[in-house]
């Protein structure tokens, strides 16, 4: 029985994604669970598993297309397909970059069989294209992994034929404007630009900022190390705020909320997204009902999907169903930031550096060295006035400051 494996969906609002990479060629097995295809959107470069063991049968998508989700991307079989003679129609769509064979394989194939135009091995987009342009596989360089044969290769063949030079693979894409270096943005930059422009055209953006005292949090955190290091927590300043966050998320219902076709949608559950920076681009992956787990277990939850981004192992669940978004670049050392509203959402805080500063200590007249943080809300103002952006920050304040929090509470 064929396996239909399609475009999934990583995210509420994503409609497309791109296929980054293919980890296998047409007639490869495959197990259940093994990296099938690496695809990136705005949302996340992510490896999608494949959802059974068997053969590729078809690739319909090539590496750098992008194509809305739930296409059919590619097809497995129980049982290995025939090679495909050179002559057969080539398959709509097929892998673009990836062939079954290395090119030493290739000549051991034309070898073995007695001719030099033997292209079962190659992929239909490939062997297309071998065959419009009279080329023999077998003189042809392979770069892409175990040696097999991409469209880059064979072009690059063509192009050196006539006389040609062309870019090698690393410097593909590249362009030299005097001392300049010019390169396409990556998937992923270029559908986090589309996001960020479309959120700044949708929601009239306002940022309130409230400095939150951390020291007793700090206190906390030394108290209990050897505890949560025993439950295999670690101890970061994340988990407490976004504990506080998830609180007045339920107090102040608005910044839980989004605004679709002139009505307001209040969710009725506490998704906290959780940015995470990437070497290329950023990725939220959501902590679902947030305000129903313990410090332990938002911070265990937080730790997993911040490993798992990073990774490139999120499932797409978890990058689904946010309903406000928390960014943390004071791990590198921002102060004070007014990030762009995840969109449908309301609101998003941003957590700046906890820094040691000399305030007045409150409740007294004394000077003292506190652990301060100053904390940023930017908030939808066509759904929630400046009033109640400031209630709702003061309530986080608030579980900052008293720490009324346990392990399991």
């Amino acid at each position: 029985m064929p396996v239909e494996i399609k475009m999934p969906q990583m995210g509420e609002s994503i409609t497309e994604g791109t296929v980054i990479k293919w980890f296998v060629g047409p007639g490869d097995s495959i197990k259940r669970d093994e990296p099938l295809l690496e695809i990136s959107t705005d949302k996340v470069d992510t490896e999608i598993p494949s959802p059974a063991s068997g053969y590729v049968a078809e690739l319909l998508v090539q590496e750098g297309e992008t194509v809305p989700v739930d296409t059919l991307v590619c097809v497995l079989s129980e049982e290995k397909p025939a090679p495909v003679s050179a002559s057969s129609a080539p398959a709509a769509g097929a892998g673009d970059e990836s062939s079954q064979a290395s090119a030493g394989g290739a000549k051991e194939t034309a070898e073995a069989s007695g001719k030099s135009d033997d292209k079962s091995w190659l992929s239909p987009a490939v062997r297309r294209l071998v065959r419009d342009n009279g080329v023999d596989p077998s003189d042809v360089q392979g770069t892409g992994e175990g040696g097999r044969l991409s469209r880059k290769d064979v072009m690059r063949y063509i192009e050196n034929r006539k006389g040609i030079s062309t870019p090698s693979t690393e410097e593909a894409g590249r362009e030299q404007a005097g001392g300049d270096r010019i390169e396409p943005m990556s998937v992923m930059r270029r559908k986090i630009a589309e996001h960020m422009v479309h959120s700044k055209s949708t929601s009239p953006h306002v940022s309130t900022v409230h400095e939150v005292d951390f020291t007793d949090v700090d206190e906390f955190r030394k108290k209990h190390k050897a505890e949560w290091q025993e439950r295999g927590v670690k101890l970061t300043y994340l988990p407490f705020l976004t504990q506080a966050v998830a609180r007045a998320l339920k107090a102040y219902p608005d910044l839980n909320a989004s605004l679709v076709d002139d009505k307001i949608h209040y969710k009725s559950d506490v998704n906290i997204g959780l940015a995470v920076a990437l070497d290329n681009g950023l990725v939220v992956p959501v902590l679902h009902h947030a305000d129903k787990l313990s410090i332990s277990e938002i911070a265990a939850g937080v730790s997993d999907l911040a490993d798992r981004a990073r990774n490139k192992t999120l499932k797409p669940e978890e990058v689904q169903g946010g309903t406000f978004t928390i960014t943390n670049p004071g791990g590198f050392g921002t102060l004070i930031g007014t990030p762009i509203i995840n969109q449908p959402q309301s609101g998003i805080l941003c957590f700046g550096a906890v820094q040691k500063r000399v305030v007045v200590v409150p409740g007294t007249d004394s000077i003292g060295v506190r652990n301060m943080s100053y904390l940023t809300l930017t908030f939808d103002h066509r759904l929630i006035d400046g009033a109640v952006a400031d209630q709702f920050m003061e309530s986080i304040r608030r579980t900052i400051e008293t720490v009324d929090c346990t392990l399991d509470k």
